[in-house]
């Protein structure tokens, strides 16, 4: 895969082929973390580094600060995937991935719903401006 732009937009189709078939093969009405471990181990197949769970420390005053986040799956150093299994997105979970990325310096994010019919309809992409 390539450097910068290119190759986060070549994980970000990894990613959301995954979800797709993991989705596929599931359905919705699961809980989050199985939709987490199965994504992961698709991902780990198609041959990306992956991260699940990964601590992210809050920058504060020159001091990094662990405030307990953690992000679901980070893809190749590169991309947040941040992983629901609710009615319907809301604001506030696109607050949560933006603050994600912007905390961790990474320019894209993908938020994605479980708990829909179409995996499609599940699908936010975030993109950090910086």
């Amino acid at each position: 895969m390539r450097e910068g732009k290119p190759r986060q937009e070549e994980i970000g189709k990894l990613v959301l082929d995954s979800a797709i078939k993991v989705h596929s093969a599931l359905g919705c009405g699961l809980l989050e973390s199985a939709y987490e471990a199965c994504l992961a181990h698709e991902l780990v197949k198609r041959g990306v580094s992956i991260e699940r769970q990964h601590c992210l420390p809050v920058r504060y005053d020159g001091v990094l600060v662990d405030a307990g986040y953690r992000l679901d799956i980070l893809v190749e150093k590169l991309v947040i995937v941040e992983l629901k299994a609710v009615e319907r997105l809301l604001n506030i979970h696109h607050a949560q991935i933006l603050s994600y990325l912007k905390l961790s310096g990474c320019k894209l994010g993908y938020l994605l719903n479980f708990n829909v019919v179409h995996m499609k309809d599940g699908i936010k992409r975030v993109v950090n401006g910086l």
